[in-house]
């Protein structure tokens, strides 16, 4: 198979990133073929990400599918591709490009076809949702996924624990689903100021009036990065059996993000 869809990282970006990918080390005098440096890995890892193609279709260009896949594996294991991911968010906070005073939450919906572990049941069948926390310039300063089955509502104050920057929003923004009393309640004591639109069904007083509400004009911000996750064909449907590998495609979808608008 043609490697014509390959995503390959710059030298630059390896730069950015590559202390946070450990390279496999053999004693000298072990027979066999040397290690397989872990920019070939990556990039093995993005082609799948890229294309949603299973393993074995990996491209004879890339390092073999098993040595690829097996690495990939154990970087989520690790939490490796969580570090490179906050590290790559912090730098970027660092030096301006990224503001998390005002950020935008929404969901995305990813069917599990294959089956596998951290999955649930909702409308449009088992899967599991993507939580995504957006800045006013667009970029990720939180990502996470859980089993489809939990509200969106429970959800935020797990997506806030995988924030992979320092600070917390001031402002965080969302649609109607995230319009809860108890809510407002728990963010507010971590100093957090939830602003959605009230649902059409609320029977309890009115929290917000119109002043805070038109900042939900630029949720754009987040359904842009919805798509950006999307055009990585890998998170479009969930094929991944054990738990842990499904975040790691999503942390690296929002790696290559970063590298591209940072």
């Amino acid at each position: 198979m043609s490697c014509g869809m390959a995503l390959r990282i710059t030298d630059e970006q390896w730069e950015q990133i590559r202390t946070h990918f450990p390279e496999e080390h053999h004693p000298d005098d072990r027979p066999g073929r040397k290690p397989v440096p872990a920019r070939q890995i990556l990039e093995g890892a993005l082609w799948i990400l890229n294309t949603g193609a299973q393993w074995h279709m990996l491209p004879q260009c890339h390092p073999n599918y098993k040595t690829v896949h097996r690495r990939f594996q154990q970087w989520c294991r690790n939490d490796v591709l969580r570090r490179a991911l906050c590290g790559l968010a912090n730098t970027s906070r660092d030096s301006g490009a990224m503001d998390e005073t005002e950020c935008f939450i929404d969901a995305t919906f990813a069917p599990a076809k294959g089956g596998g572990d951290g999955i649930g049941p909702a409308r449009r069948g088992k899967g599991v949702k993507i939580m995504g926390i957006a800045d006013r310039n667009g970029l990720p300063p939180a990502v996470s996924t859980h089993a489809a089955n939990h509200h969106e509502v429970t959800l935020v104050q797990l997506t806030s624990g995988f924030h992979m920057i320092e600070a917390r929003p001031e402002k965080l923004i969302g649609d109607r689903a995230y319009d809860s009393d108890k809510l407002d309640e728990e963010l507010r004591e971590d100093g957090v100021e939830m602003i959605p639109p009230h649902r059409g069904n609320r029977t309890m007083r009115k929290t917000q009036d119109g002043r805070p509400l038109r900042r939900c004009k630029r949720r754009r911000l987040v359904e842009r990065f919805r798509s950006w996750l999307q055009w990585h064909r890998r998170l479009v449907v969930r094929w991944e059996h054990y738990a842990e590998n499904s975040p790691g495609f999503v942390q690296l979808a929002s790696i290559c993000i970063l590298l591209e608008r940072f």
